[in-house]
């Protein structure tokens, strides 16, 4: 019997949808895009297109192929899946950057919104989830006061196994667990997600027998949800990685047509580099459902380590990118959207709608005889919160504020997998409008040398003695 997401009707009723309409001059009036500045950049859009076949074609796009070239790494974590989750009660990633964000967007999407709280037969027999992703002292600290170690299984991920704040993590780790449990047993208590070769985690996890997963040498921590990354946790979550990944191999055929008008990330890329090119400097990320708020972190990191670059690619210094902003509706009808409606005009409001949600909730019919709340009753929170997103949608196009929506018929694996995708190739293609490298971060490492400068790490002299001659600060600007 085939699965669902194998089956072509089912895949068509789960296509996501991008409406663009109040992007256009049409509709938000002169600040928005006119068909005839899209023809224009037709020349553009298509070095980006070639551009982008090449480096998919010559392994510059590694992460392109991942819909396709898992199905072995499914069935190794399935298969480890089921052979541990028995064992324990919690798993704990610990991570940072796209080694937390997408565990955590996935987690929230798919899985019961009070997914640790319910018991272990509720939550299929799977464990609860924790990702460290941060290293404030407090935050791991408090862990040990809610878990078990006896009962804890932590998943360690970084590709080059130098991320402090990971490393000095399990450092803390490891030495807990063998201290408890002894050095033999408090090996089943660690999985690694790392390179094949390459990394100080590599040959930790060779030394000392934990087992492992491979994240692909050609793939970055931003592009990575789709590789033991992220599939590992989801699974082990109870969460079908197969169909994410179904969903995002719908997506790529869905971005392979030459049609720019057809291609969903192509568009959604134009789209936002020509609001940049009129100084529209803010993408808001405003998803419509609770499981998806956390699909706005991620998308955080990706569009902005991704597109915010000093440098094009002739060296020229040309300071560009977006900064993402997460909003959540309807909660932030009550923060955000007064400054969207009535401030600058400086930004690109992305909403995330669903058709359908997970439940339905009716309102009942009371207090009748007061007319600002009976109007309420016989109605259910579905359709309320779905006319409040259309309503702010009207409110932003009626205030001349650009914006587009983009619609999951309902938030599952398969949808989940193409919305991360369309995501991810309309970063890289906007990269190339912008002709810069998408998938560098050199201001991060900034911050990364220094960090290891200042903590004495062999190699780091001349960033210490940097360091050590900046500026000293001014009493007379400190209150």
């Amino acid at each position: 019997m085939s699965k669902r997401f194998e089956q072509k009707d089912w895949q068509e009723s789960m296509r996501l949808k991008l409406d663009f309409n109040n992007m256009m001059t049409s509709y938000v009036g002169e600040n928005g895009i006119s068909e005839e500045e899209i023809a224009d950049l037709q020349a553009q859009i298509e070095k980006a297109e070639k551009a982008m076949v090449e480096k998919r074609a010559n392994g510059g796009m590694d992460w392109r192929d991942l819909p396709y070239n898992q199905a072995d790494i499914v069935k190794d974590i399935n298969a480890y899946v089921e052979s541990v989750k028995d064992d324990f009660d919690t798993f704990v990633v610990l991570g940072i950057g796209g080694s937390a964000l997408g565990p955590i967007a996935v987690q929230q999407a798919i899985n019961h919104p009070y997914y640790n709280e319910l018991s272990k037969e509720k939550r299929g027999g799977y464990p609860k989830l924790y990702v460290m992703d941060n290293i404030d002292p407090e935050k791991l600290v408090s862990l040990f006061d809610i878990i078990d170690l006896d009962k804890t299984l932590f998943n360690v991920i970084t590709k080059s196994g130098s991320t402090s704040e990971t490393m000095s993590q399990f450092m803390i780790i490891k030495e807990m667990l063998e201290e408890k449990l002894g050095k033999e047993e408090s090996k089943k208590h660690v999985v690694c997600t790392t390179d094949a070769k390459n990394g100080n985690l590599r040959p930790i996890a060779d030394k000392e027998g934990y087992k492992s997963f491979i994240i692909p040498a050609g793939v970055g921590g931003r592009f990575s949800e789709l590789t033991p990354v992220g599939l590992l946790p989801a699974a082990m979550c109870g969460i079908d990685i197969e169909e994410i990944l179904a969903g995002a191999a719908y997506m790529d055929e869905l971005c392979k047509t030459d049609n720019t008008f057809k291609n969903p990330a192509s568009m959604y890329a134009i789209l936002n580099y020509l609001a940049m090119r009129r100084g529209k400097n803010i993408s808001v990320i405003m998803p419509y459902a609770d499981t998806l708020k956390y699909i706005g972190d991620w998308y955080a990191q990706l569009w902005a380590e991704s597109l915010g670059k000093k440098f094009d690619n002739d060296k020229n210094v040309v300071n560009v990118g977006q900064t993402p902003v997460r909003a959540l509706g309807a909660t932030d009808q009550h923060s955000q959207v007064q400054l969207y409606s009535e401030g600058p005009k400086d930004k690109v409001i992305v909403f995330v709608g669903v058709d359908k949600y997970k439940t339905t909730l009716d309102i009942p019919k009371i207090y009748g005889d007061i007319p600002s709340l009976g109007f309420l009753g016989g109605e259910t929170h579905n359709k309320l919160i779905k006319t409040e997103q259309m309503a702010t949608e009207y409110a932003l196009l009626k205030s001349g504020q650009t914006n587009m929506t983009i619609t999951l018929p309902e938030v599952n694996e398969f949808t989940l997998g193409q919305i991360l995708y369309l995501f991810e190739v309309a970063t890289g293609f906007a990269g190339e409008l912008l002709d810069i490298n998408a998938f560098d971060q050199p201001g991060v490492e900034e911050g990364k040398n220094a960090t290891y400068a200042m903590f004495g790490r062999p190699g780091y002299d001349e960033k210490k003695a940097e360091l050590d001659n900046r500026p000293a600060k001014n009493d007379k600007f400190i209150i």
